[in-house]
């Protein structure tokens, strides 16, 4: 066939009309049909409409330059905190707290800058530190007479005249050397040291109170320097991905043995293992303290003098949302031992401290074993603190028969505080046991080993802050010591060694914070305290019966903090004892017993 007749029977069909279309069908609801395919995906191969496609008007736009427009060497920057000072961003002075600063350990150390300092790395930081501790307090306790003499003819009462004044100044100053970046990780190394120098005022109207000659006056000025922090923390190594790790302190360091410093709160000579694990949640300490002698008016560390023959050894666990979720409970063991019974030793002002001046006047060898539990955190919408000691173990010579003696004695604090906005109301409760017998084989009474609480107002409240004598049954002793809660019967917190054989103390208080501007606190707290058991006092005063109300401590404080930070912080407090039978009964002021005593405390902290 030829390709003309192909093509002929395909022209006429292509001219041929088109057969009509078939009538549409009527609209019908669509089938629900489950075909498997989940909402919001397609089937595979299915492509949907593209958009379109985006174009740009940009006249007189300049392109990209190609990669081998830019230099091939390379800039290094030495960190990331100089760069944002490079970029104007941050500019910094050496006077500036508030900014990024190289001093206070912000930034790396420029190591181009200090090649005399023997550092390798990048990640070395400085962090110096200056703070004075300015503190004004007019006060009044009972003051004795002066045996030989005194401060005016004719004082011929037990008590004389009972208003004093301090003033004390004290300038610290620190520096670290860490290596580390440990905003995420503990440092790997780090060297401290503190030094503390303090001038003190005091005039008292009486003699024989600052000095044990009667011939020197009754005010005196002082000044000391001490050394408050020297150590070095090594980090041993990290046991997980999230930095739980093990680190070893060797040197002067603060340790604080439970969360209020009812037990142990110093800065001593030790060594301390330390670490966590489980993301934080357990943390633990190790630790052997062999402690310094102290400084009499200062009550810093005295480098000058041997250490005493103190040891304490200190193990203690933390688990937090232990118990409850939100409570942090704590697991206390510490060992006090004490061989101090064959020295003397006199204070900076004449006056023995051990052994104390009470009972026999012989020296004492002790050991004591505290076993302790504590708490801090939230249970629901309140706050609470609580710690729980027990003391065991053997006085060598106890002060009242000179004959061995078992130490069984037990403490109870608890604090609970609600918060509202601005408001945090608390209530405070304390119970050490007393000495029930001091002529039997057992010493009942609670003493800690160096404590400095922060409970029930502080040192604002005028049992806590001030140093009340015990005179009429003992010479150089006091029923408490300054910065403690505990009737101790000790010749000093500082120097003196702990005593078993006291009247314990029992304290029921209630408190508030008023945060009336986020830089203004006012606080105030009204406690009544009790002796627990007042047959130590009794066989000490030769009396009959003594009431065991000591009274109730009233005090209200003000905290005001401009700029809202810790670099300045001025606080002012009066604090008032209104005494109970137990106190009027043991002291007699002049002119009458009874008489209110007073604290007032102005103390100013600016920080650098």
């Amino acid at each position: 066939m030829s390709a003309g007749a192909l093509a002929l029977p395909l022209l006429l069909a292509a001219q041929a009309p088109e057969p009509p279309m078939p009538p549409p069908e009527a609209p019908h609801a669509p089938e629900e049909v489950d075909n498997g395919v989940i909402e919001g995906r397609r089937r595979p191969g299915h492509q949907p409409e593209r958009p379109a496609k985006v174009t740009q008007d940009n006249p007189g736009a300049v392109r990209a330059p190609p990669p081998e427009a830019f230099p091939t060497d390379s800039f290094p920057i030495p960190d990331r905190w100089r760069l944002i000072e490079t970029l104007g961003v941050v500019r910094e002075r050496w006077w500036d707290p508030y900014h990024q600063n190289t001093y206070k350990g912000d930034r790396p150390i420029d190591r181009a800058k200090v090649p005399w300092l023997p550092i390798h790395d990048d990640d070395w930081f400085f962090s110096a530190g200056l703070t004075s501790d300015t503190v004004f307090e007019p006060r009044s306790f009972p003051i004795p007479v002066g045996m030989q003499t005194t401060e005016r003819p004719g004082s011929l009462d037990v008590f004389g005249k009972d208003a004093s004044l301090v003033f004390s100044q004290t300038f610290l100053a620190s520096a670290a050397l860490i290596k580390g970046q440990t905003a995420f990780k503990p440092p790997e190394i780090e060297y401290r040291v503190a030094l503390a120098f303090n001038v003190s005022y005091v005039n008292v109207p009486e003699r024989r109170v600052l000095f044990v000659e009667p011939s020197k006056p009754s005010h005196r000025t002082d000044h000391f320097l001490g050394v408050q922090e020297a150590f070095v923390d090594y980090h041993l190594r990290n046991v997980s991905d999230r930095y739980d790790f093990d680190s070893v302190r060797l040197g002067i360091q603060p340790f604080q043995a439970d969360f209020r410093g009812f037990l142990f709160n110093d800065q001593q000579l030790g060594l301390r293992l330390f670490g966590n694990r489980d993301n934080n949640r357990v943390q633990y300490n190790l630790a052997a303290f062999w402690r310094l002698e102290k400084d009499t008016n200062s009550g810093l560390n005295s480098l000058v003098q041997r250490p005493r023959d103190d040891l304490v050894l200190i193990a203690n666990l933390y688990r937090q949302d232990f118990l409850v979720p939100a409570l942090t409970s704590q697991l206390t063991i510490a060992y006090n031992r004490n061989r101090e019974g064959n020295g003397i030793e006199i204070d900076d002002n004449g006056f023995p401290v051990r052994p104390a001046l009470l009972g026999t006047l012989r020296g004492r060898d002790y050991d004591v074993v505290y076993l302790g539990y504590n708490a801090d955190g939230h249970v629901g919408r309140l706050n609470l603190t609580a710690s729980a000691y027990a003391a065991l173990g053997e006085d060598r010579n106890s002060l009242f028969t000179d004959r061995r003696a078992q130490i069984r004695a037990y403490f109870a604090a608890a604090e609970l505080s609600y918060d509202r906005d601005w408001v945090r109301l608390r209530l405070s409760g304390l119970w050490a046991s007393g000495d029930h017998d001091p002529y039997d084989n057992t010493e009942g009474g609670f003493d800690a080993i160096f404590e400095n609480p922060v409970f029930a107002g502080a040192d604002t409240s005028y049992w806590i802050r001030q140093t009340i004598p015990f005179a009429g049954g003992g010479r150089a002793v006091a029923i408490n010591g300054r910065n403690g809660v505990l009737n101790s019967l000790r010749s000093s917190k500082e120097q003196g060694q702990s005593n078993f054989n006291n009247p314990g103390t029992v304290l029921a208080g209630a408190g508030g914070d008023f945060d009336l501007t986020p830089d203004l606190r006012v606080s105030a707290n009204a406690n009544h305290l009790w002796f627990e058991n007042t047959a130590t006092l009794r066989s000490l005063r030769n009396e009959g019966s003594i009431p065991r109300a000591i009274g109730w401590d009233l005090s209200l404080a003000g905290t005001w903090r401009p700029r809202a930070t810790q670099n300045i912080v001025l606080r002012l407090s009066g604090a008032t004892l209104l005494a109970g039978r137990g106190f009027r009964d043991l002291f007699t002021t002049l002119g009458g017993g009874g008489r209110t005593a007073y604290s007032i405390l102005a103390n100013l902290i600016v920080s650098y």
